[in-house]
């Protein structure tokens, strides 16, 4: 009869029982990878996620799957990759407002800041500050002087309390020392339109939708740092004086907190190697987005610098969403 050490029985059982203990989060380098957008399919950020999936998919030898899961100013799919299983096969991607402004606006939201990690900053984009051509003005000093000489607040248009857009014209209401009202729409489409027919004052929208309409829409500035080149003759708001109102919007991929290292370093490897490329350059362009792309750091650098720059809107002005 075979007999068995004790001690190796003991240590062997014990070890089994961690093992089992232990959540079963293996890497396996078969499971396709699912990219989340918060966004409705056909849009702008779904194109830019299918675009990267594809590249993505080249470089990892791996399928990768976009899942879109729109509504509630991305609460919706943030939450879901927030609860995700940490195993590198579920991302995020995320944005100044699905991520930070949800965040630092919503105390009652269920994932906050510690529930991701970053894995690539990818690019982002400026703002504009764009009047109807009907106002007759064509500098931002004569957007000012009009404003004082008006007997009421100008009308901006916000895609809602505590977007991007909304905390911008607190910023710059705030900084030229007029008087702006903001007025919410349930998309851009609508704010631009109303713009167009003098229903509204000033839009802070990207440049891509405010060049298409040029006839009857002037772009005063870009909140950017530099020049676009493919708009020589704008100026940037830091250019005119007023760097404090220098900003942009950014996109950048996130997962589960707790996501392997390892996994991170080769995910954020081949989005920066997609991003960096002619073909999806020339869609940023096309779109009116700068490429940033960069590793993990880079967007933790992002992250704080949202909580520095909108975070200090919104504490100023005490804004909260339940």
């Amino acid at each position: 009869m075979r007999k068995i050490n004790r001690r190796y029985f003991i240590a062997t059982a014990i070890s089994t029982v961690i093992t089992m203990a232990q959540p079963a989060y293996a890497q396996d380098n078969n499971r396709p990878i699912t990219i989340v957008v918060p966004y409705s399919a056909g849009g702008t950020n779904d194109n830019f996620a299918r675009l990267l999936a594809e590249g993505m998919s080249k470089e990892l030898g791996r399928h990768i799957i976009v899942e879109n899961k729109p509504g509630a100013n991305g609460i919706i799919g943030a939450s879901y990759v927030a609860r995700a299983r940490p195993d590198g096969t579920t991302l995020f991607l995320g944005g100044t407002g699905p991520v930070s402004l949800n965040i630092m606006l919503r105390p009652s939201l269920a994932y906050n800041f510690d529930h991701f990690d970053s894995v690539a900053m990818l690019f982002d984009g400026p703002l504009t500050i764009t009047v109807p051509s009907s106002m007759g003005v064509n500098s931002v000093n004569e957007l000012i002087a009009h404003a004082k000489q008006k007997n009421q607040p100008l009308l901006y248009g916000t895609m809602g309390p505590g977007s991007v857009s909304d905390l911008y014209g607190l910023l710059v209401s705030k900084t030229f020392d007029i008087p702006l009202t903001a007025v919410a729409y349930k998309n851009n489409h609508s704010a631009i339109m109303d713009l167009m027919a003098g229903r509204g004052d000033m839009n802070y929208a990207t440049p891509i939708p405010m060049i298409q309409n040029s006839k009857e829409l002037k772009i005063l500035t870009l909140t950017s740092e530099q020049r676009d080149p493919t708009l020589p003759d704008i100026p940037t708001i830091a250019e005119l004086g007023y760097p404090e109102l220098k900003t942009s919007y950014w996109t950048g991929l996130l997962a589960p907190k707790g996501t392997p290292k390892d996994e991170i370093e080769k995910i954020a490897s081949a989005a920066i190697k997609t991003v960096k490329t002619k073909a999806y350059q020339r869609v940023l362009t096309e779109n009116g987005q700068i490429e940033k792309a960069g590793g993990p750091e880079r967007l933790d650098a992002q992250l704080q610098n949202d909580r520095n720059h909108w975070g200090k809107i919104i504490s100023e002005n005490k804004i909260v969403i339940n």
